[in-house]
């Protein structure tokens, strides 16, 4: 980049987002999208593709969100799932009896049948974790102390926000998930080292912070929140647990929908406003983040360069 141009891009906000992957980085800009994965022989794959122009709906606020949501979660597992095999290519491995036998029933359609299945159990996992147990829990507790039910939206709300916590401190404690979350820091640093108008070298990079306010943890901690908040306007009654959930995912859209245009406005403007919004999702990145390494950065910086449009200007917002 000359002189000028960086001058010209210095402090803007940039709309290319990514994600962590196996051993590499996704970056999604407005036209292109990319994945850059570390083979075991120590090269860095790319691989990258045109995007159809933007829907309809994607400029209609509060429709947007629930949609872009399930279509980012698909996208995104589809990726880790093509890094996990990229990131194994070479390594020879010997399959299991019961790994033979999927393969010899299902042969090219195993991948598809595994990513139903994971999906359904993280699907499952996610109810489990964030609306049952807390629902569970709270209400046992209503049982020992008579609670109002704005009181027992809180409490709901408090421990659902805990249990994400503990669960992302447990998971950075594995190896491999650890491992992701540098690259997640490698994301970040190299959008942040863009929007600050640098040459993408690693150099550059590393000197940026691994937080960025337009990020899927900031995105999830905003749905609990403001999930407390639309529980209680929708006064949701605590007389049937089972009934309660159901009520819960049938408003899913309208939380998702409302921290969507949140976190958009966050990415998108520096004030007051967006700053108290981003903050505990800020802290929060302590946790999904760590400091990438050189060959984390490289990575980033190989799937982030194919995202920036011909035209200049097309990736602000």
């Amino acid at each position: 980049m000359g002189k000028d141009k960086k001058e010209k891009k210095a402090g803007f906000k940039t709309q290319i987002g990514g994600q962590a992957l196996i051993e590499g980085v996704m970056m999604r800009g407005p036209e292109t999208q990319a994945m850059a994965v570390r083979l075991p022989s120590g090269e860095i794959d790319l691989e990258q593709w045109e995007l159809k122009p933007a829907p309809w709906y994607r400029k209609i606020p509060f429709v947007r969100g629930p949609i872009n949501f399930v279509i980012t979660m698909i996208d995104g597992y589809k990726c880790l799932s093509k890094s996990a095999d990229k990131s194994l290519q070479g390594i020879d491995e010997e399959p299991s009896k019961f790994e033979k036998w999927l393969t010899d029933k299902l042969g090219d359609k195993l991948m598809g049948v595994i990513m139903v299945i994971a999906s359904v159990l993280g699907v499952a996992l996610a109810l489990g974790l964030f609306i049952l147990i807390p629902a569970t829990v709270t209400k046992m507790i209503a049982k020992l102390i008579e609670l109002p039910d704005i009181a027992k939206n809180i409490i709901e709300g408090l421990i659902k926000m805990a249990v994400f916590i503990c669960y992302i401190g447990l998971t950075a404690l594995l190896k491999d998930i650890r491992r992701t979350y540098e690259y997640h820091g490698a994301e970040h640093k190299t959008i942040a080292c863009y929007e600050a108008g640098e040459e993408l070298t690693v150099e550059n990079v590393k000197k940026h912070r691994r937080f960025h306010p337009r990020c899927g943890t900031s995105f999830m901690f905003l749905v609990l929140f403001i999930s407390i908040i639309i529980t209680s306007i929708f006064r949701i009654q605590w007389g049937n647990l089972w009934l309660r959930v159901a009520c819960k995912l049938l408003i899913l859209p309208v939380i998702v929908s409302v921290a969507y245009e949140l976190i958009k406005l966050a990415g998108r403007y520096d004030n007051i406003l967006t700053k108290i919004i981003s903050a505990p999702g800020l802290w929060i990145q302590r946790l999904t983040t760590r400091e990438p390494d050189d060959g984390e950065i490289e990575c980033a910086i190989k799937a982030f360069i194919p995202c920036i449009p011909k035209e200049e200007g097309a990736d602000r917002w």
